[in-house]
């Protein structure tokens, strides 16, 4: 089969479309014959050696994908060749086919394109995990959502609407901040034109946030801090800005303040299996009838991954960017 091979240059990963061999399939897999994938941040560190897979998981890129059941292993129950799927994996969706626990799928409902199955369990399982799991949000608790218009966070504004949170969000565009605003957002903030810290304040009647959601790092943890209100918490997703700042410890204990840091790729397939079947019960059914909706940019042919990789690198991206294979 084909897939995409990461070649290392001296100044710029080449993505190229190459034969690779066909995926191992255990006694619980599924083999999905891929119709779409996205494009993560992580893919994008990962190409450049800054993200290594988990210990087992394949070397390809790809973190979640759409397509169809091809062939299921012995112990396989519930499943068949020929139905439509979508699935969140350790690595190995930019590729023609890939191998799945057969307990990580999703079945994609009718109507569905494979580009909104592809668009869903990367992005939505972190908002899902980090908001209510590790992130404990209440109804009536507010929220900032960080990167509010990108995958993650178009899911995020969406799930904390729908569970009766008050929203609020940054983005680096007015295009984009207008996006967070038709999602649900309360307020959105240019951060590239305002300070988010006063501005949010000024939103909250001074009042600040109980949870944050944040994906870029080491430049809004002071403010982060600033922003929390009593017993808030401060989930950290990423390290767009870095992983390396100061801390003010007094802050952190005059305010009973929660420090999370979280990623989903590294967990242990049984605890990755629970979250798909919470996920599952709560929201899949609000996604399958139109109540919530994966926010798709644009698509691109997988073997131009590399031209996808630099429009998400130079944050263009309203949502996922997609990634078809033809049949």
């Amino acid at each position: 089969m084909k897939a995409i091979v990461v070649h290392q240059a001296a100044e710029e990963p080449r993505l190229v479309w190459a034969d690779v061999p066909e995926p191992s399939m255990g006694a619980a897999d599924v083999l999905v014959r891929v119709r779409a994938a996205a494009v993560n941040r992580a893919d994008l560190l990962q190409a450049r050696g800054g993200y290594a897979p988990p210990a087992g998981a394949s070397e390809i890129l790809g973190l979640e994908v759409a397509g169809d059941i091809v062939a299921v292993g012995a112990a396989v129950v519930g499943w068949q060749p020929g139905e439509r799927v979508c699935a969140l994996l350790p690595g190995g969706g930019y590729a023609e086919r890939v191998a799945v626990p057969y307990e990580m799928l999703l079945r994609l409902p009718d109507g569905w394109s494979y580009a909104q199955g592809a668009a869903v369990p990367e992005v939505w399982y972190t908002a899902f995990v980090n908001l209510f799991l590790e992130g404990d949000l209440r109804t009536g608790e507010r929220v900032l959502i960080h990167a509010g218009a990108s995958g993650v966070g178009t899911a995020a504004i969406q799930l904390a609407r729908s569970m009766g949170a008050e929203v609020y969000a940054t983005a680096g565009t007015d295009e984009k901040v207008a996006v967070c605003r038709h999602l649900g957002a309360a307020h959105a903030v240019n951060y590239k034109q305002a300070d988010f810290l006063p501005a949010i304040l000024e939103a909250t009647a001074g009042e600040g946030v109980d949870l944050i959601l944040d994906p870029v790092g080491a430049a809004y943890l002071p403010r982060n801090l600033q922003l929390l209100r009593g017993q808030g918490r401060l989930v950290s997703i990423g390290l767009l800005s870095g992983g390396q700042t100061t801390l003010d410890m007094g802050l952190l204990l005059r305010k009973r303040l929660r420090l999370v840091g979280s990623t989903l790729r590294g967990r242990p397939l049984a605890e990755k299996i629970a979250i798909t079947e919470q996920f599952r019960a709560r929201f899949w059914p609000l996604l399958v009838h139109g109540a919530l909706q994966p926010i798709i940019d644009r698509a691109f042919p997988l073997p131009d991954a590399q031209e996808a990789h630099a429009y998400v690198r130079q944050n263009r991206n309203i949502g996922k960017v997609i990634l078809t294979v033809s049949s």
